[in-house]
């Protein structure tokens, strides 16, 4: 059983050695414990610190992409590095490494196949009134959306096994955080949480500017996401309120006009049809992208078996510098991922004919 710590990293030269020091080499389950930097384009010495504090694996994005696409370029390599379970953790020792074991514990029991870290938020603090307040909130609302238990839905510290990381697509360019949680539950992965410590604040955050910043973006987030999944519910629930509001404006001018005031109220048959104009394009709406959400689930399943085809071929991971230590169990002769399966004599001849 391999285990791969996972750590998105954007100029984080400085946090990088206190959080590296903080993680296990050692957990109880697994045969092998390696480290997986994801360099975002970093313009510091990131890379050189990983390298000197003796990380396993590199991945150089070329420029700055975000943490969506850090996040999935460290499942992508992982995954095809040989990675039994995966755990993501950030980058500025928000979270305490000695708590891994915890964190990989319902997956080793079979309890779960993603497992998120409750950082419990009420109790951290430093986060103000009104940022424990709209984190409770948003959780609660991502609850609703994804179907899930999760009571810290932004948490960055969170484990996977083989088969729910390989079902993973993220197509937000902000942040994973909430879109996997999402996606985890409308694809009935087995999600489960448990309490983690976190450490004294480092830094500020690079993510949200502002707390107005944070609540608008990661309700624009939600509501793309959700609807993504669920745009009938989204759309013909909007059009059944704008529908009403039609029906309701258009009773107020059937009375005006039966007591003899219709003329005085011909702007309120006017706004009637707008609205019902409104209320059926977006009925339409809804019908469009429940069809496009088929494509979707198709694209989904086309992505995890193309993703499946790469993992028992042993295609190379993007932008990855091998180690140069290959005697590690699971790593290919170029030391570029597992030893790509030999097609028995017996396919390779069913194929020819």
């Amino acid at each position: 059983m391999k285990l791969i710590i996972q750590i998105p990293c954007f100029n984080e030269a400085e946090q990088l050695p206190q959080t590296l020091a903080d993680l296990p080499r050692k957990v109880e389950g697994f045969d092998i414990v390696e480290w997986l930097i994801i360099d975002d384009g970093s313009t510091d010495a990131t890379v050189e610190v990983a390298r000197a504090n003796g990380v396993d694996h590199l991945v150089r994005l070329t420029n700055n992409k975000g943490l969506a696409a850090g996040f999935q370029a460290g499942i992508d390599t992982a995954l095809k590095l040989g990675a039994d379970v995966i755990v993501n953790t950030d980058a500025d020792n928000q979270y305490q490494g000695a708590d891994i074991p915890k964190l990989v514990g319902p997956i080793l029991s079979g309890r779960a196949d993603m497992v998120v870290g409750d950082r419990e938020v009420t109790g951290i603090e430093h986060f103000s009134a009104l940022k424990k307040l709209l984190q409770r909130l948003g959780s609660w609302v991502v609850r609703q959306a994804s179907s899930t238990s999760v009571p810290d839905t932004t948490s960055g510290f969170r484990a996977y096994n083989r088969e729910a990381a390989i079902q993973i697509v993220v197509v937000s360019k902000f942040t994973y955080t909430l879109e996997t949680i999402i996606q985890a539950g409308k694809l009935l992965v087995a999600v489960d949480h448990v309490q983690v410590r976190t450490n004294p604040k480092t830094r500020e955050s690079r993510l949200f500017p502002s707390t107005g910043a944070y609540v608008r973006r990661n309700a624009v987030s939600i509501f793309r996401i959700y609807a993504q999944y669920e745009p009938l519910r989204v759309f013909w629930s909007l059009a059944l309120v704008i529908g009403i509001a039609a029906i309701a404006v258009w009773i107020r001018f059937a009375v005006a006009y039966a007591e003899g005031n219709g003329k005085g109220h011909v702007q309120s048959l006017i706004l009637g049809a707008v609205l019902f104009i409104a209320a059926v394009v977006l009925w339409a709406l809804g019908v469009i992208g429940d069809l496009l959400a088929a494509q979707r689930v198709m694209t989904q399943r086309t992505f995890e078996r193309v993703r499946r085809i790469e993992l028992e071929l042993g295609v190379p991971p993007s932008h990855y510098e091998p180690n140069t230590d290959t005697s590690r169990a699971g790593i290919g002769p170029a030391g570029l991922g597992p030893e790509p399966r030999r097609q028995p004599e017996e396919e390779r001849e069913a194929m020819r004919l």
